[in-house]
């Protein structure tokens, strides 16, 4: 559903898991750091008001967006990490740079998630515009930051439902 019609920040948080001993990577991009830094502060918040625990969250700085796979590679390659979230910012522009890297992006941190079978969260924005990033990085659509951690807790939750069943 296009951010248009839903806020990012408002989302169902029934049946939550536990999360105080879940470990969290997030993975941000520097480029377009006003909106990056204001997804990390969503995440970052969200991540605590539902139970993480402020030594349980590591942060990594990666150039730009099209680094976010390796970076959250990296982390997802840990044992101690149980989820990845990676947070970037790609604006259209003048140029099809951006459907290459958001491409690029999706795909890589698919891939990563499949790989290493742990929550590899897909934080990035792609608006056609600096406003349409800002309204959608803690403005009037809410914040993207603040839907990428809400994802990575769900999915832990999945995945504990799915191994404990018998």
């Amino acid at each position: 559903m296009a951010s248009e019609l839903k806020n990012l920040s408002v989302f169902s948080t029934d049946n939550l898991p536990d999360i105080r001993h879940r470990r969290f990577a997030i993975v941000v991009a520097e480029w377009n750091a006003e909106v990056t830094e204001a997804l990390f502060e969503g995440a970052y918040q969200t991540l605590l008001q539902y139970g993480a625990l402020t030594e349980n969250i590591v942060r990594g700085n990666v150039p730009g967006s099209f680094e976010l796979s390796l970076g959250a590679s990296w982390f997802a390659q840990r044992d101690e990490i149980d989820a990845v979230i990676a947070l970037g910012c790609v604006i259209q522009g003048e140029t099809k740079h951006n459907d290459y890297i958001n491409h690029a992006v999706a795909q890589g941190l698919t891939n990563v998630g499949l790989q290493t079978g742990k929550p590899v969260i897909f934080g990035v924005l792609t608006p056609n515009n600096q406003q349409q990033a800002i309204d959608r990085a803690g403005g009037i659509h809410g914040n993207k930051g603040d839907e990428a951690a809400i994802t990575a807790i769900k999915m832990l939750g999945l995945q504990q439902q799915v191994y404990s069943f018998k």
